[in-house]
């Protein structure tokens, strides 16, 4: 029997996903999940991680198991995301506020750009360091889908806010509100630049990992137009995001997003100068054999940074 070839985490240091997955602890938590599992070649129980359904079942199992999640589910044809690379985004961007000594402010708000149907961001960021958060989409189905978990489980409710952004081609205008103040914003952005473009994709995707040929199969890998493409792409989405978050940049300390392609870096960060931002900063993250890139930045200089956080702890302190 050929030897299975071990990849080393890349995971943060402070992830619960380290390792693999204790099944038997997940099926306990999670019943349906038995129906997926089965034993492999190398006498190890697994999931089949070229299906869709026991991908989500994963998902809820992990969930329910590591954070308390109650009844989570998402909607047929939505994205399912992979919860490990989701929160390390979470552990990553919050050593960065250690760091700056914000991990001792006693209220933190995180703004959720594209919360999805999965309110992935939120769930992982309440658990494990009690932030409060702002969710938005494009999508109300997504925002429904999204309440709906929400509904199911008290504590997330009561630390969670989801707002319909009814324009598209907006990000943070309409969203933040006369008044409103958050430590960080995140983002997953869609990656491809037209519908065939993510089509075509997919179908790679599809031939890579199960040498399926068939388009029809692509209709198993979730994604609604939204979540999967824009017009220009992750790197003109990013781009705008940096334009509009210097025009709110008096309510926001932190704003970061995902780079899925380390080529697209050099435009953005173009922007990011050509913005006059005060500070930016890139973080690698790997999960499997799979890099990402973390980008963070701020407009505010040290003297204004220093003011922020005196407001924000007082602020904590009376609520």
């Amino acid at each position: 029997m050929a030897e299975k070839k071990k990849i080393e985490s890349r995971l943060h240091p402070e992830s619960r996903f380290h390792g693999r997955y204790d099944l038997k602890k997940l099926q306990e938590v999670c019943p349906e999940l038995s129906e997926f599992v089965f034993v492999n070649d190398y006498d190890s129980e697994t999931i089949n991680f070229h299906d869709p359904k026991a991908v989500k079942m994963l998902n809820k199992a992990l969930l329910a198991h590591h954070y308390g999640v109650k009844n989570w589910d998402i909607p047929e044809n939505y994205l399912c995301p992979p919860i490990p690379g989701r929160a390390d985004y979470i552990y990553h961007i919050a050593e960065f506020l250690s760091a700056n000594n914000y991990r001792k402010i006693p209220k933190t708000t995180c703004l959720d750009i594209g919360v999805g149907s999965s309110c992935i961001f939120p769930i992982i960021g309440v658990n494990e360091y009690d932030w409060d958060f702002i969710g938005t989409d494009v999508d109300p189905d997504a925002l429904e889908s999204a309440q709906n978990i929400l509904d199911k489980n008290s504590t997330l409710k009561s630390k969670v806010e989801l707002r319909f952004q009814d324009n598209s081609n907006s990000i943070f205008e309409g969203i933040l509100k006369e008044g409103d103040r958050v430590d960080l914003t995140i983002c997953n952005p869609p990656f491809h630049g037209s519908a065939q473009e993510a089509r075509a994709s997919s179908r790679k995707k599809i031939r890579n990992l199960t040498h399926y040929t068939n388009k029809d199969k692509t209709l198993n890998f979730g994604g609604q137009p939204n979540e999967l493409w824009t017009e220009g792409g992750e790197v003109a989405f990013i781009q705008n995001m940096i334009r509009e978050s210097k025009k709110v940049s008096g309510k926001c300390y932190i704003f970061s997003t995902l780079v899925s392609k380390k080529d697209h870096l050099f435009e953005i960060k173009q922007t990011l100068e050509e913005e006059k931002v005060f500070y930016h900063r890139t973080v690698n993250m790997g999960q499997g054999n799979k890099w990402s890139r973390l980008l963070l930045w701020t407009f505010m200089d040290y003297d204004e940074q220093i003011t922020w956080k005196k407001e924000r702890w007082n602020f904590g302190l009376k609520n």
